[in-house]
């Protein structure tokens, strides 16, 4: 696992390691917050059987190389494991290219609703025992995995939700959201802490970071209160990642996201709601 994971891609390995003893391993992080391969290309071994990662970490942004972990994965005889659920709306996701086994993600994060979508290869999710209903369909492979009867009202904002980002085109939505990203690493003031890669090379447009002499709520707070601009503040149930940067758990830290629909002026409104802070 990683330092960078959101806690559903944590806390099932760690409930595993209680209950049948697997072992589990962290991936270390560079002092920028972008995964260290060395780190992971050391961990590896023949006794190794998942590695489990983030397509983009929801707390600080990071976007890892994702074929590359993969096939780091693959050398060593390990399924990948990816949490795509913050990578959603910020690019395609592409299991082939990716050459992913498995892969998780959610509608409501690309403006659907609230549903989980699971990826896997045929053959390998083929070859597992789900436990299910007996009298539920073994084949096609994916309906032995299903909850049971499926909610029709969400898959039909799912497919919506779908059509909706194919009506946009990822090039303009990766164009928009990596413009404004930068913008606002170039007008973030001196002396806020930003915890992650200072440009947006490597990255989704999600940043985390401090106000000094300010807990992340009394930044949260004035953001909405005198600029109506919405951010959080806390864990994000990236727990492992605060954790690593020394933060306190609960109160954590500011985060504030981009995606395709804001704009220019909502950025310098966030900057200069921070700015008033120092």
């Amino acid at each position: 696992m990683t330092r960078l994971d959101h806690d559903g891609n944590v806390a099932p390995w760690l409930a595993l390691q209680e209950d049948i003893g697997i072992v589990v391993r962290y991936v270390d992080m560079h002092d920028d917050l972008s995964l260290d391969l060395d780190s992971l290309s050391a961990q590896l071994g023949d006794r190794t059987r998942v590695v489990a990662f983030p397509a983009a970490a929801n707390s600080v942004g990071t976007a890892p190389d994702v074929r590359r972990v993969v096939d780091l994965a693959h050398a060593a005889g390990a399924l990948a494991w990816v949490d795509a659920v913050h990578y959603g709306p910020h690019g395609p996701i592409d299991v082939t290219a990716w050459d992913v086994d498995v892969l998780l993600c959610s509608p409501y994060k690309f403006y659907g609703p609230h549903m989980g979508l699971a990826y896997g290869k045929k053959e390998l999710i083929g070859s597992w025992r789900p436990y299910k209903v007996r009298p539920a369909a073994d084949d096609p492979v994916g309906h032995r995995y299903e909850l049971g009867t499926c909610q029709h009202e969400l898959l039909a904002g799912f497919v919506a939700a779908v059509d909706y980002i194919g009506s946009l085109g990822w090039g303009a939505v990766v164009a928009h959201e990596r413009g404004l990203g930068q913008r606002f690493l170039d007008g973030l003031p001196k002396g806020v802490e930003l915890y992650g890669l200072p440009t947006m090379e490597g990255r989704v447009p999600t940043f985390c970071f401090n106000v000094p002499g300010r807990t992340s709520e009394e930044v949260a707070t004035h953001l909405a209160d005198s600029h109506e601009v919405a951010v959080w503040w806390g864990n994000y149930y990236a727990l492992e990642t605060i954790r690593q940067l020394g933060l306190d758990e609960w109160m954590g830290a500011v985060r504030a996201g981009i995606v395709h629909y804001n704009t220019e002026e909502e950025v310098d409104r966030l900057l200069a709601g921070v700015r008033e802070l120092l």
